[in-house]
């Protein structure tokens, strides 16, 4: 994959660019990962920060005999989930390499060949004014996220929250769906614009943005921690640039289930446990995303995800259960909540 370049010009003050990975038991992905990362020279990644999440495929072991010294590596003692890893790999990366900007990214997500060069070339570096004058005095930048061999990832999408925007409210409500407040797939060909929410998959943010905003929250687990914590940061005033410019690559494994004809069941969760973690989320993401309009979406969006009950055969008490959870706990906004616990009630009864 071949990256979009700006023209080359005399930076004014070199930037310092740490990485953070967060991994889980996918070893083949990290270390190609790490290898592309690696590949950029010093002076445009000074360190990459790896938390190994309680890997128990080998992971451990081999990161242990690396020996570049810009690789950090944090072993948790039990898996903390995605927010979990971001929250502990961010921490460190910000007490122990003193960076000016970050960019994290989960064991599979890695920058295009050239796409750090890229981010050091973008106006908001080479050129502060002229990103000034343009609206491009970003605190955050979401890369371009695409398949290993092309197409836009779909998952990794930045959005607009329609809520906020009047635009993109009309798109959605008039049959957009859920294409109606993502950017579209004509502007990855076009110029860098302002997003309010996007993925931890080729995320920059600046470290000052950190330092104002904090962390991730790890009790959110899995899912929704980065769409919450980006949309805190644009509803804190914050100013997330999408830079099409920028490449990412998300060598995304597909995760759907087959019935017992081999038929594709799209929408099942895959372990059972994610059905909580997932609607939780959604419902906290949804409710500051739409303020007092949550509860008439809250009237649209439950039944939707009560129907997913049919693909769940011969699991749907404890789908009913971790998704009765999962509305609770969402609308209380409840966070802390032992692992453990969501793994007995995904246990069938």
């Amino acid at each position: 994959m071949t990256i979009k370049k700006s023209p080359a010009q005399s930076q004014t003050q070199p930037v310092r660019l740490v990485a953070v990975v967060v991994t889980y038991n996918r070893l083949d992905k990290l270390q190609d990962t790490l290898a592309r990362l690696l590949e950029s020279p010093a002076e445009e990644l000074a360190a990459v920060v790896v938390v190994d999440n309680a890997s128990s495929d080998g992971t451990g072991d081999w990161l242990a005999g690396q020996r570049d010294p810009r690789l950090d590596i944090l072993s948790s003692a039990s898996n903390r989930g995605g927010a979990g890893g971001f929250e502990m790999g961010m921490r460190r990366a910000m007490e122990c390499h003193a960076p000016d900007w970050l960019v994290v990214m989960d064991d599979d997500g890695r920058p295009a060949a050239g796409g750090l060069a890229s981010f050091h070339a973008l106006p908001l570096h080479q050129d502060p004014e002229r990103a000034r004058a343009l609206g491009q005095d970003w605190d955050a930048v979401a890369a371009a996220v695409y398949f290993p061999a092309g197409g836009i990832c779909e998952m990794n999408r930045p959005s607009r929250n329609p809520f906020w925007h009047r635009r993109e409210f009309l798109r959605t409500l008039f049959g957009g769906g859920r294409s109606g407040f993502h950017v579209q797939p004509s502007d990855y060909e076009g110029e860098a614009m302002q997003i309010d929410v996007t993925s931890f998959v080729g995320f920059f943010i600046s470290a000052a943005a950190v330092q104002r905003q904090g962390y991730p929250d790890p009790d959110l687990f899995i899912y929704g921690d980065d769409g919450i914590y980006t949309l805190e940061l644009s509803k804190a005033g914050g100013r997330i640039g999408f830079e099409p410019g920028l490449w990412f690559e998300h060598d995304l494994t597909t995760f759907v289930a087959k019935d017992g004809a081999g038929q594709a069941q799209r929408g099942r969760f895959i372990p059972l446990w994610k059905v909580y973690y997932y609607h939780r989320n959604l419902l906290m993401l949804y409710r500051l995303a739409a303020g007092w309009l949550f509860w008439p979406v809250l009237l649209v969006i439950v039944p939707k995800w009560l129907s997913k009950l049919r693909v769940h055969p011969g699991e749907r008490r404890a789908f009913l259960r971790l998704m009765g959870w999962a509305i609770w706990h969402g609308l209380r906004r409840q966070r802390a909540l032992p692992h453990a616990r969501v793994l007995d009630w995904a246990k069938p009864r």
